[in-house]
């Protein structure tokens, strides 16, 4: 397997181990979070659609509350003592959840719902995040572009089991059950960490390569905000933040757009969130596919500017077909294949970004980008999304709004891959 796997994504001696227990890792940190996602979703209808963009605002401050927490963490241990303390922290949180879930009523359910619903994107955003600070950190510039690919099917592999476990259990079992089983995957995912810190550690792993130098701009201190002003001073992270902002930005849009189509639906809440995990099951049974034909390749020859600008052009074509056909099989099309490209395109193109910069930078600035400004693009879409709905012109305008935003987005891509080059060629990597 070892032999097979280095032939084909042109692995180096002591690698294919190392890609397996870094994709292993992604597998049980996805496959948590996918069994809770159609729950999420699920919840979140229960509660209203009008209420949506509330929830979003609530979501924003939850990762704005528990920004100060995180720098803290990362400013007085190594990682791998706070990664433990951050994963095992929300492992607790699901047990608690579930416990909840089996003594509310009713009416509680609704309020445990909404609780739910922000918690979890509070989770999504912060669980990824470090998960690949980690993979930068271990890996660097020249082993990410390699390895990233291998990585990232590690990770559609357990959202594809995710989803297909939520599927197939919450009619049977209940959410009280599913909540457990992915306290316990994340247990699992501890203990692959463990593993890969000292394998990452070990004597003369990385000698081939240089340190990665700090990233053009002025430094920030080691404060625990110190990631707010590493990204507003430097020209090269704010493009990071821009790009990943668009993207969540014009989610937002489509994000609505599905809510209210399954909404329609004549459907119980278990069968709202069957669907909800077969949606992530398509989605992910195509990401696997193309991070096992595409990923690596199209990295290796086109390069990370050229493949973070495939998701932008594919999203202006999408909106311009939903401004021309607003139907529910083009919107279906478009959010299945968009989130494909993301996952199995922009996203590894996107966290090799980070494989040219310091610690400080990779583990504070890039915690704020991955979870503010991320939450802050959800928090401006759901605004506009309800400005449009009070105002009565529904969600037609937003497809037109969608590819101007999409040009911006695709000039952003471009800039970041010339200067993720010259920055890697400056430390001769």
């Amino acid at each position: 397997m070892h032999r097979r796997i280095q032939r084909a994504f042109d692995l180096r001696p002591g690698e294919p181990v190392l890609a397996l227990q870094s994709a292993l890792l992604f597998y049980l940190i996805l496959s948590a979070y996918y069994v809770l996602r159609p729950l999420r979703e699920e919840f979140g209808l229960a509660a209203g659609i009008e209420n949506l963009p509330r929830m979003y605002m609530g979501t924003l401050a939850g990762t704005v509350a528990l920004a100060p927490c995180f720098g803290w963490l990362v400013k007085r241990y190594r990682r791998e003592v706070f990664l433990p303390i951050v994963y095992r922290f929300f492992a607790v949180n699901l047990l608690v959840f579930q416990l909840f879930v089996r003594l509310a009523d009713p009416s509680q359910m609704l309020s445990l719902g909404r609780v739910f619903y922000i918690w979890l994107s509070v989770f999504n955003m912060l669980a990824v995040s470090l998960f690949w600070s980690f993979m930068a950190e271990g890996l660097g510039y020249t082993r990410s572009r390699r390895l990233f690919g291998l990585i990232a099917i590690g990770g559609t592999a357990g959202a594809i089991l995710g989803s297909s476990l939520t599927a197939a259990l919450v009619e049977r079992i209940g959410r009280a059950w599913l909540m457990v089983i992915a306290a316990v995957m994340l247990e699992g995912g501890v203990q692959v960490i463990s593993r890969l810190v000292r394998r990452f550690d070990a004597s003369g792993f990385r000698a081939d390569e240089p340190a990665p130098p700090p990233v053009t701009g002025k430094q920030a201190g080691r404060s625990v905000l110190g990631g707010v002003t590493l990204t507003f001073t430097s020209p090269y992270l704010l493009a990071v933040a821009g790009y990943l902002f668009l993207y969540s930005l014009t989610s937002t849009f489509l994000y609505f757009e599905q809510a209210h189509i399954v909404d329609a639906q004549a459907l119980t809440r278990e069968g709202k969130a069957v669907l909800f995990a077969r949606i992530d099951l398509w989605t992910n049974v195509l990401t696997i596919v193309c991070e096992i034909l595409l990923t690596g390749r199209l990295l290796k020859k086109l390069g990370t500017g050229r493949v973070l600008a495939l998701l932008p052009v594919g999203t202006a074509v999408g909106f311009a077909a939903l401004a021309l056909r607003p139907q529910l099989l083009v919107l279906t099309l478009f959010q299945v294949l968009r989130r494909a490209a993301n996952y199995a395109l922009a996203r590894p193109a996107r966290e090799t970004l980070f494989t040219t910069v310091d610690n400080n930078v990779r583990y504070k600035a890039k915690s704020f980008i991955d979870t503010f400004v991320y939450r802050g693009g959800d928090a401006l879409g759901a605004g506009t999304v309800e400005a449009l709905g009070v105002a009565g012109l529904g969600l037609g305008p937003l497809a037109v709004i969608g590819v101007p935003t999409a040009a911006v987005w695709t000039w952003l891509a471009l800039y970041l891959g010339r200067r993720q080059r010259a920055e890697a060629d400056a430390a001769g990597l």
